[in-house]
């Protein structure tokens, strides 16, 4: 059976952290793909771009990694799956199938949109397979460690005006307002990417549906949201990689990475 996600296995030595990767998918499945407005489906602006090229390293560290297969207006792996908004303050986000792009074009053809029926496929056949997929990479690593971890990965727009009228930081660490993560695995992302970065913390995101879900430290499950903005590994268009940015935003996250090793390892969380 065909799976709506990609998985880049751990090489080597396996270390309790999970990459997730929700919204760099690009694939439009056949039986919808057709419902799409074609311009728009050529070129999917609300897409998390390279990210998977930019944590390139991942497995060699001993990550496991999962990215999404398709794009996020098939459905969004990061909302909730009863379109329950994140936000209450206003802002406009795009939903769980949402029928605009993030500047409120439409991405359907008239009269083609996903009824609710449709939904529920949607979120039966690409959605739900995800999640269930996220769990059971983390019931493997609990098996063998104490903590484990769950980053997810996340690029936007330096500038949506759409969602905020001032453009975003470099970096935002998302962690549900610290009930995500232990404050030991916060403060140390928190330190790392502030070394080379401007970052901020739970603003204006606070992580998605993703961190919110699986992040139960009295579990032992952990969960850090970092979005970034794109022109800090893609050009000033920030439509094309940028091999020497990536390389310099590389090196702060596989120290990051190196360091929640081992604070998860040691196990004082």
């Amino acid at each position: 059976m065909d799976t709506p996600y990609h998985i880049i296995e751990a090489k080597g030595e396996v270390v309790p952290i999970i990459l997730s990767i929700p919204h760099c998918g690009t694939d439009f499945p056949a039986e919808i793909a057709d419902d799409f407005i074609e311009e728009q489906r050529a070129s999917v602006d609300d897409t998390d771009w390279f990210l998977q090229d930019l944590y390139n390293f991942a497995s060699e560290m001993g990550i496991t990694t999962i990215h999404a297969k398709y794009s996020r207006w098939v459905i969004d792996l990061n909302r909730d799956p009863e379109s329950k908004p994140l936000y209450n303050d206003g802002r406009i986000i795009t939903a769980l199938t949402t029928t605009t792009d993030f500047l409120g074009g439409p991405i359907y053809q008239a009269g083609r949109e996903p009824d609710q029926k449709e939904v529920e496929r949607r979120l039966e056949v690409y959605y739900w397979p995800y999640y269930q997929k996220v769990e059971e990479l983390l019931g493997e690593l609990l098996k063998r460690f104490k903590n484990v971890l769950l980053w997810d990965a996340h690029s936007i727009r330096e500038s949506v005006p759409t969602i905020r009228p001032e453009k975003f930081p470099e970096m935002i660490l998302g962690n549900n307002d610290e009930k995500s993560a232990s404050p030991k695995l916060i403060q140390i992302a928190l330190e790392e990417l502030k070394k080379d970065y401007q970052v901020n913390h739970n603003n204006p995101f606070k992580g998605g549906h993703i961190t919110r879900y699986f992040g139960n430290p009295s579990n032992n499950i952990h969960a850090l949201q970092l979005e970034r903005n794109k022109n800090l590994y893609m050009d000033d268009t920030e439509r094309h990689f940028d091999a020497k940015r990536a390389e310099r935003m590389r090196k702060v996250l596989k120290a990051n990475f190196q360091r929640q090793i081992e604070a998860l390892l040691e196990g004082n969380l």
